[in-house]
């Protein structure tokens, strides 16, 4: 046999596919431009595009472990607002331990502060995933309809032990003094901790993508989303790896209920059913089980969210809702579905 009859044949993407697949990462620099043009004012349009990429870079983070959880694992998590609440008062407990840090004049003091109240609220939502996983979500693996009973149960039930713990009333979840006030950038005012939140959420989208494309751990995840027998077939362990993945998406719920306490400086028990409802909709226009497609939804929720709500208020709260209509009229399963194997 020829060695030109053995030679695999690749097969080029037309490029009509190509353009197809990148045309939703322009998708946020066009809303940006319009919103530009719709509002006039650039000190306007630059505060509104800063607090909207806050915005959405704090449900990224609390989105992405969901869609991985559900792309790995077929898991509808109805429970993760729980993580998300969990880790906002912890975060709130260990600030308030911390508060003469966080009066500080002290920057290294105050970002410190921070750090260890999001490292205590990762640490204790991800066990808390641990026990979650075992005890509620993996006897009800392939049964959608007994997941969304079961983990909304459990949602119920950690509302109702924060209430024990924590009390029943609104905490106000004051920022460390170098996370106070703003920067002024010509005519434009920018809140220094939508600045910080914006660089966290960026890094933590960066490190996540180097992850899944470069690490085998990444290579097993990404492989068990698309055929999980197959993985298994191989000899790897995936039930270990569901476990790993439950526990990390737990974690990033606790970091996003720290940072949207810290953003709207109030906490309650029933914040993580509120957020969850956004979050809901940036997995769907992402896609399901998609990374970088749960990162350009964001953007565009927190963006239209607060264009809207400064251009036309009453239009702001269906906006979202509309976002998600329009895109899946456009892409029914998403903006970068992640294609199953039959």
């Amino acid at each position: 046999m020829s060695e030109t009859a053995i030679k695999p044949r690749i097969e080029k993407i037309p490029l009509k596919e190509q353009l197809a697949q990148k045309l939703p990462v322009l998708l946020v620099p066009v809303l940006a431009a319009v919103g530009l043009i719709a509002i006039g004012n650039p000190a306007s349009w630059l505060t509104l595009t800063v607090a909207g990429l806050a915005m959405g870079m704090m449900i990224f983070i609390m989105a992405s472990g969901l869609t991985v959880v559900f792309g790995l694992m077929d898991v509808i998590n109805f429970g993760h607002g729980a993580f998300v609440a969990v880790g906002a008062f912890v975060g709130f407990t260990v600030l308030a331990w911390l508060a003469g840090w966080t009066a500080s004049p002290s920057v290294f003091m105050n970002l410190s502060a921070v750090l260890i109240a999001i490292l205590a609220a990762m640490l204790v939502t991800g066990l808390l995933g641990l026990a979650f996983e075992r005890v509620i979500v993996m006897p009800v693996y392939g049964e959608h309809l007994k997941q969304i009973l079961v983990t909304m149960g459990g949602l119920i039930v950690a509302q109702q032990m924060i209430y024990v713990v924590w009390g029943p009333d609104e905490l106000h979840m004051s920022r460390p003094e170098a996370l106070q006030g703003s920067l002024v950038i010509g005519e434009a005012a920018i809140e220094k901790y939508r600045l910080v939140a914006v660089g966290i959420g960026l890094a933590l989208f960066i490190g996540m993508r180097h992850i899944l494309k470069n690490t085998k751990i990444g290579l097993l995840v990404r492989a068990g989303v698309e055929n999980g027998e197959m993985v298994e077939a191989l000899g790897y362990r995936i039930r270990r790896l569901f476990l790993i993945v439950f526990m990390t998406g737990s974690a990033l719920a606790g970091l996003g209920g720290v940072m949207w306490g810290l953003y709207q400086e109030t906490i309650t028990a029933h914040m993580g059913s509120e957020i969850m409802v956004l979050v809901f909709i940036v997995v769907i226009i992402g896609g399901l089980g998609s990374v970088e497609g749960c990162f350009i939804g964001a953007m565009l929720v927190g963006l239209l969210a607060n264009y809207t709500a400064f251009l036309a208020p009453k239009v702001a709260l269906i906006s979202t809702i509309a976002l998600m209509v329009a895109v899946l009229m456009w892409r029914p399963q998403g903006l970068y579905p992640v294609v199953k194997a039959k």
